[in-house]
């Protein structure tokens, strides 16, 4: 029985997703840079070859103002050079007009051929100190407008934002049926009703089991006031090696070189770096154990050097897989992961633990991705 009802109770497989640097986040040693994996085109755009190599269904392409590679640039150039992993692009709300971003993204919605998934994001643009309300306002109105576009003729909205009257939405036709998947994370209370009334994919960090039951509960009440139900993901590193000793033993190897100076400088830098998500990640650091564990097979040590996710599951293949299965069990049904650096444990996670997983795509289990190319501007309907 899961915690909370889904909208995929009977899906007996779940999304296994990994993720794409893009953001100056990946390293040999944890906070100490290295030349040979900074965020470029060539070396963010071979993570998601070799996630697609391994046999992950998806990829998140994060978003931050930081160097590296601006996220809807690089999902549109990695239409070309793959051909089955789904691409989860980071979106912040108002950083590209509406009706411009709902063309946008039909636009690579059609290049991937369904293949596109959509993170709503809402903190604060580069410079840009807002209130949390009016964010997640903009956020909501940005969204109510994608839907239009992706689902209607017109786009006729009046907000306290954004106002469009009698704008055809024939530019804005996506590939798949409805739009791409919305996914989402966030804990505030706003966060929580713009994704119960919205959103597709309640995203989590990395928590003790009976706090992400919580937090599932938490958006389920909201959800259910709009006569919705949402799936639920995990988004988390992974330290997986044969044996626990191993697994443990990386991880002390990953923090050896770590200044904990430049470790704060870096979860600083980031624009979610205030957010109620990341206190709690930090609230997880304190309470965890010499050895920066907060329960059986979660260590804590990422979110030394890391705003946002900070903590990774460590352990043998049997320990790892039992934990996700654990997951499972609850209603989770997307897990995003990632591992430093990324290349290696990508291979590591792939050889160990994705041959005794089902995995599936999300848009697929949904039924969004059409058999053909759809009957849109952009796919063989009529030009007007």
């Amino acid at each position: 029985m899961t915690v909370v009802p889904i909208t995929s109770p009977d899906l007996d497989a779940a999304e296994v997703s990994w993720f794409s640097a893009l953001c100056s986040d990946d390293y040999q040693f944890l906070g100490l840079p290295d030349g040979d994996l900074r965020s470029s085109w060539a070396h963010c755009s071979e993570i998601v070859k070799t996630a697609e190599e391994q046999g992950f269904r998806n990829i998140l392409c994060p978003s931050s103002y930081q160097v590296g590679q601006d996220t809807l640039s690089f999902v549109a150039g990695c239409a070309p050079i793959t051909s089955k992993i789904n691409m989860l692009a980071a979106v912040r709300c108002g950083e590209m007009q509406p009706i411009m971003l709902a063309r946008t993204i039909a636009t690579l919605d059609h290049m991937l051929e369904g293949r596109l998934t959509v993170n709503i994001i809402s903190s604060d643009f580069p410079g840009e100190t807002a209130a949390s309300d009016y964010r997640y306002q903009r956020s909501r109105e940005v969204v109510e407008i994608l839907k239009q576009a992706w689902t209607q003729d017109e786009i006729n909205y009046k907000g306290e934002v954004y106002n469009f009257e009698g704008l055809t939405t024939d530019p804005a036709r996506p590939y798949q049926s409805g739009g791409p998947l919305l996914y989402f994370g966030g804990y505030s209370p706003a966060a929580l009703e713009l994704c119960g009334q919205h959103c597709d994919v309640y995203l989590m960090w990395p928590e003790k089991m009976e706090e992400l039951r919580a937090r599932m509960e938490a958006v389920h009440a909201v959800a259910e006031r709009y006569n919705r139900t949402l799936d639920y993901g995990l988004r988390v590193h992974v330290i997986v090696r044969d044996t626990e000793a191993e697994a443990r033993e990386y991880a002390d190897y990953l923090v050896s070189r770590l200044d904990d100076e430049q470790g704060t400088a870096i979860r600083d830098r980031a624009l979610d770096a205030k957010s109620l998500g990341v206190s709690h990640q930090a609230k997880n650091r304190e309470i965890a154990d010499d050895a920066g564990f907060i329960e059986p097979n979660l260590w804590t040590g990422i979110g030394r050097a890391r705003s946002g996710c900070g903590a990774a599951l460590v352990g043998s293949t049997d320990q790892v897989m039992s934990k996700l299965e654990a997951y499972q069990k609850m209603g989770i049904r997307a897990f995003i992961l990632s591992g430093y650096p990324h290349i290696d444990e990508a291979r590591h996670f792939g050889s160990r633990i994705l041959p005794n997983m089902k995995t599936c795509s999300l848009p697929e289990a949904y039924g969004r991705v059409p058999a053909s190319t759809p009957e849109t501007p952009l796919g063989v309907g009529v030009r007007r």
